[in-house]
């Protein structure tokens, strides 16, 4: 053969129209709907909540104060609670820690921030990293069988929800956050109402 470079560019150029070809006339495959649940957490950007509607009610869950004391998430029914899943290992949970730390000296008893250490060896990993922040006014929590992880369905960390006074899940917010700055409070604050003026403003606004 003279020219067999050019035959097999050919042949090469053949298939692949006639792949092109075959695949134009296959029926077209409509992506799958969304879910209920993805629907309810699409994101709504870096830093934002995404809404639960309707809210679902907060697991049942346990932990214990950094001194072993146990503590429940339904003891602070009735309070605006901000749970926070974090761990040491975790490079966005440090970097956000601090502004978590400011927004709870900034909203004071009207927000109750719970930061949940998810760290496997408890106060021993927790109390050298607090105590290098040197945070003041946030109240460090600790779940070294990763409790809630399970309970919330966790995919990563950082993780946080906000919880109502009824006990029910309002928003999540998945990945670390300018918790301090004032976008983020003031999108806070309508929750932080008795009642919550909910139909005037939203977090993801």
């Amino acid at each position: 053969m003279k020219h067999p470079i050019r035959t097999i560019t050919l042949v090469l150029c053949l298939a692949g129209l006639g792949a092109l070809v075959a695949h134009r006339s296959a029926p077209f495959a409509a992506p799958a709907a969304p879910s209920a649940a993805s629907r309810q957490l699409e994101a709504a950007g870096e830093g934002e909540f995404s809404l639960l509607d309707p809210p679902r009610p907060a697991p049942e869950l346990g932990f214990t104060t950094r001194d072993g004391t146990p503590r429940r998430l339904a003891d602070f029914r009735g309070r605006v609670v901000l749970v926070n899943l974090w761990a040491t290992w975790c490079g966005p949970c440090v970097e956000e820690m601090p502004s978590l730390d400011r927004l709870q000296a900034k909203l004071g008893p009207a927000l109750t921030v719970l930061a949940i250490s998810e760290d496997r060896s408890g106060e021993s990993a927790v109390a050298p990293f607090l105590e290098k922040l040197k945070l003041r006014h946030l109240a460090v929590y600790l779940d070294p069988k990763n409790g809630a992880i399970k309970a919330f369905g966790v995919q990563g960390l950082p993780t946080s929800f906000l919880i109502g006074r009824d006990g029910r899940v309002r928003a999540m917010l998945e990945g670390s956050a300018d918790w301090d700055n004032p976008a983020m409070i003031a999108r806070l604050k309508p929750y932080l109402e008795t009642p919550p003026r909910l139909e005037k403003t939203s977090l993801t606004r």
